[in-house]
């Protein structure tokens, strides 16, 4: 009811509060109640009171999840979930895996946040039921869906550096058919990101550009699906943004890039049988970009993915169900780089089973998949969870992954080892959660072995050398006080490095050892005021620890007013004390900034 974040890691629900629904951590539909696994779930009411702009914008402050960024809007984006690396997370659109097969990262800087209609976190690894990539856990992005009433929306903002943030669209269904349309436009002048201060051989990162750096985005989404008999449904879904992203680079990887992502899926779903449902889904996404220098053309990378899933849950008994099913994927890259090997594909088949025993709840997994590239792989979980009381639970769980390498550590000229070897993981976790006081809390400790780690020998070749142990807690809690919805969570957290070499014992780079955050918001009739109080310790920027980075506190207040029904007045605030920190080196982020935003969207607060 109004908190930041919902962390479903056990927790049980609250008296006469409605159930969260999440479908990453099991492929299929499941309660708060019922998960095993860490989950935050961000839903659109929660995005639009924290007024974020951005999917890393509503991303910061979950638990465990740290960000790293190239400077302002539209820059060069990395996720690190509970510690392992950016490419050790799997991102979902409406089920499609999405990403760059060169980079191994999704570009979230770039995915229009007025289309987003929720985002699950899933925290921890998920390869034994989606395979390569999961090994620190799964964010998964829905679009609006739909349905309801023919409802329109639209929104106007404006704010510093220039920015303009425009959305429109419309919603409706009726008894068996839903749809969503929608359409977004950002630009924004920027700010020179690029720290001239620090003495380097080319100056501040490496480059002179003492300029704005500038970034357009025009985003769309639709969505649409039809229940075709009461056991047969389809749906449809696309999304897609495009711009051009203005940065500080040189003459070899250019200083301005347009880019192209795009999502297109499709799903069926069919009740075989009273204890039988299946279905089957499959799409596309592509990353496209063209680099340019001073105008002039330098280079182009087109990333291109096709999958496709068929699943099937059945329910055994009340309490017990199973899950069998199989992924196809495949990953191709273009343009004008060449590489020895363009293309590969992946096969797999999964199976999940969970059951309920009284007050016990067990999860088994396990997946086997068969690579062009890097042949077969297994991975496998289990999960149990215990009710001590009705208002407190434990849980423990064990789950193995692996990454694999990318095109680029494979297969870039001059730079690539077709020899390297998936990086293998597993991990641990014991949680603890319940309600007391009014109080929902939950805490949960683990730890992730890594190895086979791809790092770099002496001729910076990508080779597997290196391991890493990571050691963490959770600490999350939320209630009701005097009006207030409260909400606060801390990470601590241990990411060392266990390679054979001189780095062994250092911190991996750009985690910081310590996250927090404190929120808070209440109305006032119509009025709806909200701050948020984040706090990341030090960090380093490189495996030698020779760059360090300071820890840095960061205030956001916003505010909200029903200008009628319909009709909202939204202004935030970010960064009010104005602190100047890096989260990558030699890029400094946003100073104090403000974004003021006309809302309207038909039945919105307060009722």
């Amino acid at each position: 009811a109004g908190l930041s974040f919902l962390s479903v890691a056990a927790v049980p629900a609250a008296e006469n509060q409605p159930l969260t629904i999440n479908i990453t951590a099991s492929r299929a539909p499941q309660s708060n109640v019922d998960t095993l696994a860490s989950v935050t779930v961000i839903d659109r009411g929660t995005i639009e009171r924290l007024q974020a702009r951005s999917v890393p914008e509503a991303l910061r402050g979950v638990p465990g999840l740290g960000i790293a960024s190239n400077g302002g809007r539209g820059k060069s984006t990395s996720v690190f979930l509970r510690g392992t690396e950016s490419d050790h997370v799997l991102v979902l659109v409406d089920g499609i895996r999405i990403g760059s097969v060169t980079l191994g990262t999704a570009s979230f800087q770039d995915i229009p946040i007025d289309q987003v209609e929720r985002i699950e976190v899933v925290r921890g690894p998920r390869s034994s039921l989606y395979g390569a990539d999961a090994v620190g856990g799964v964010i998964q992005i829905f679009t609006r869906k739909g349905g309801g009433p023919l409802t329109p929306r639209l929104s106007a903002g404006g704010g510093s550096h220039a920015t303009q943030d425009y959305s429109v669209g419309l919603s409706g269904g009726g008894e068996r058919g839903w749809f969503n349309i929608g359409g977004s436009h950002l630009q924004t002048q920027g700010f020179n990101a690029c720290d001239t201060r620090s003495a380097t051989l080319f100056a501040g990162c490496y480059v002179n550009e003492p300029d704005h750096d500038g970034y357009r985005n025009t985003g769309v989404s639709a969505r649409a699906g039809y229940r075709l008999t009461d056991a047969l449904s389809g749906e449809l879904h696309y999304l897609r943004d495009a711009g051009d992203n203005e940065y500080d680079g040189s003459i070899f990887s250019g200083n301005s890039t347009d880019f192209v992502q795009d999502v297109v899926g499709a799903r069926l779903d069919w009740q075989a049988l009273p204890a039988w449902r299946m279905s089957l889904s499959g799409g596309r996404n592509r990353d496209l970009s063209d680099n340019y220098f001073e105008g002039v053309f330098k280079s182009t990378f087109n990333s291109e993915r096709w999958s496709a899933t068929w699943q099937n849950d059945i329910a055994l008994s009340a309490g017990q169900r199973l899950t069998l099913g199989a992924d196809w994927l495949d990953d191709r890259v273009s343009g004008t780089t060449s590489y020895a090997q363009d293309s590969r594909d992946n096969a797999a088949g999964f199976a999940q089973y969970q059951g309920r025993y009284g007050e016990h709840d067990l999860t088994l997994a396990a997946r086997r998949d068969d690579n062009q590239q890097y042949g077969g792989h297994t991975t496998g979980s289990v999960a149990w969870g215990y009710r001590l009381a009705p208002d407190l639970r434990v849980m423990a769980s064990w789950g193995s992954a692996f990454k694999a390498p990318t095109f680029n550590e494979l297969y870039f000229p001059f730079f690539g080892n077709p020899n390297l070897d998936p990086e293998e993981s597993d991990s641990f976790e014991l949680g603890l959660a319940g309600q007391h006081a009014r109080v929902d809390w939950s805490l949960n400790a683990y730890q992730t072995l890594i190895d086979q780690m791809i790092g770099f020998d002496a001729f910076w070749t990508p080779v597997n050398i290196a391991k890493a142990r990571i050691r963490g807690l959770e600490a999350i809690a939320s209630t009701q006080l005097a009006g207030w919805d409260l909400s606060a969570n801390l990470s601590a957290l241990d990411p060392e490095n266990r390679g054979h070499d001189a780095n062994r014992g250092n911190w991996l780079p750009r985690r910081a050892k310590l996250m927090g955050e404190i929120d808070a918001d209440r109305r006032f009739g119509a009025w709806r005021v909200g701050a948020t109080l984040r706090g990341e310790g030090k960090r380093y920027d490189d495996l030698a620890n020779q760059h360090r980075l300071g820890g840095f506190v960061t205030a956001d207040l916003r505010l909200a007013y029903a200008l009628h029904r319909d009709w909202t007045l939204e202004g935030k605030l970010a960064n009010l004390l104005d602190k100047g920190y890096q989260t990558a080196r030699l890029y400094e982020q946003d100073g104090r900034n403000a974004m003021l935003t006309v809302r309207y969207a038909p039945a919105t607060w307060p009722h």
